[in-house]
């Protein structure tokens, strides 16, 4: 199960962010994946749901939007999105295409709580 070294990674992250922000809690955080990316939302969230325990990021809600798989013709220019996997150019019928998007994984944005300057919650 690749999530959980995904939701791992994510997780650095979210802290790092924390930290350089002065966050005290996480709230939401948002993501970008593409539907080639290989990713199971479900899992995704079920993993870091775990490893996020005892955190700042502890119940924080993971929005992920699915980023359609997009393609460019080589061939005719022809840019769409792609529908059920079938990699042909839907102006000229080639299979000669280049990725545009589908394959992506970010984090967008976070939103949290900071803390008083003093340190107070």
């Amino acid at each position: 199960m690749h999530e959980l070294a995904i939701a791992e990674s994510l997780l650095e992250i979210v802290l790092e962010e924390g930290r350089r922000h002065n966050l005290q809690k996480v709230n939401i955080i948002r993501l970008q994946i593409g539907a080639m990316a290989g990713v199971i939302p479900e899992a995704l969230s079920f993993s870091f749901e775990m490893i996020s325990r005892d955190t700042i990021a502890s119940g924080a809600s993971l929005e992920i939007e699915t980023i359609p798989v997009a393609a460019r013709c080589s061939s005719c220019g022809e840019h769409f999105d792609v529908e059920n996997l079938v990699f042909l150019c839907t102006r000229c019928g080639k299979p000669d295409l280049k990725l545009i998007s589908g394959r992506e994984l970010s984090l967008v944005n976070l939103e949290g709580e900071t803390r008083d300057d003093d340190g107070r919650d």
